[in-house]
């Protein structure tokens, strides 16, 4: 975590107005420190899970490549909170914790599919450049649709977005959420 405390204080049932307090029980169960503190700007919450949830629950990109993309970016942004939470969605996908630490050494790293591979090439060069290069989109296009690519791309992005908040706000993990030491 780059903060120790938050900047951004998460809410507490208490301190929720009653829009407020109605928008939260859309989440099962006790809400995530994200969503406590992104409710600080109801408006804007509201808003950004439309995307959000295209990007988490509609995409066209198969669960795993997606948790794949999101993991390496939330690594790159050194976003702890990110990080730990797709950790946990990434097994849900499929991942095994080897395959999430070799996320973190990129597609160098041995054992990688073409695919796979691709997909870290392209979420390196996104956040380095924010751009895929001619050759990585090559790759990419003989492997996904353009949909899915699209959806790489904006997956990547709002990732980055994400991982600018929740580093910016300081937006502490909940107990036993994995570290980057998994």
């Amino acid at each position: 975590m780059r903060l120790s405390e938050p900047r951004v204080q998460p809410l507490s049932d208490d301190e929720l107005d009653e829009s407020q307090r109605e928008f939260m029980t859309r989440f099962d169960g006790p809400a995530s420190n994200i969503f406590k503190t992104l409710i600080n700007h109801p408006g804007l919450m509201k808003r950004w899970l439309v995307f959000g949830n295209h990007i988490l629950m509609k995409s066209s990109l198969p669960p795993r490549e997606r948790e794949i993309a999101i993991l390496r970016i939330g690594y790159l942004c050194k976003a702890g909170y990110e990080w730990g939470q797709h950790v946990i969605i990434g097994r849900e996908a499929g991942l095994t914790d080897e395959e999430i630490r070799r996320i973190k050494e990129g597609p160098e790293a041995a054992g990688w599919s073409e695919l796979e591979r691709s997909i870290l090439v392209a979420t390196d060069e996104l956040h380095g450049d924010a751009h895929i290069s001619d050759g990585t989109w090559t790759a990419l296009s003989a492997l996904l649709s353009v949909q899915q690519m699209m959806d790489l791309v904006f997956t990547v992005g709002q990732y980055n977005l994400v991982s600018m908040a929740l580093n910016s706000f300081g937006v502490q993990p909940e107990p036993g959420l994995p570290g980057f030491d998994v």
